[in-house]
């Protein structure tokens, strides 16, 4: 049973984005995501420096199944990228939330934010696609 942690948002293309006490928000995808994708092999991420928009592509993530775009749940700066899934793309599945985040970013509006899911809209989310 995949994990929903509460004090995150969500997009419904399955990536999830934390505030941080610094203001950026790190974003990686969930631990639904990462089951239907099945073992994580290999992770493109976006460039520090990179400005990316709200809904835009920033990456793409490849399992032993298929390849996934990864969007941006907020746009901004990206400032820090997550080097570890460089060597160990694993990391993902082991730890979506924690040790596998993607990217964070410096948002241009922290705003948008409010425009993503709360648990119970994800959850709804999932259970809509599993029907």
């Amino acid at each position: 049973m995949p994990e929903f942690p509460d004090d995150i948002k969500y997009a419904s293309t399955h990536e999830w984005a934390r505030l941080e006490s610094d203001g950026t928000v790190s974003v990686g995808i969930t631990d639904h995501a990462q089951e239907e994708l099945g073992d994580v092999v290999y992770v493109e991420l976006p460039e520090v420096g990179q400005a990316v928009i709200a809904g835009g592509e920033a990456g793409v993530v490849e399992s032993v199944k298929a390849a996934s775009d990864i969007y941006a749940p907020v746009g901004g700066e990206v400032i820090a990228i997550n080097e570890v899934l460089e060597d160990a793309p694993e990391t993902v599945n082991d730890s979506p939330y924690e040790n596998g985040w993607f990217f964070r970013i410096q948002p241009s509006d922290v705003g948008e934010l409010d425009d993503l899911l709360d648990i119970e809209g994800y959850q709804a989310v999932c259970e809509q696609e599993a029907s």
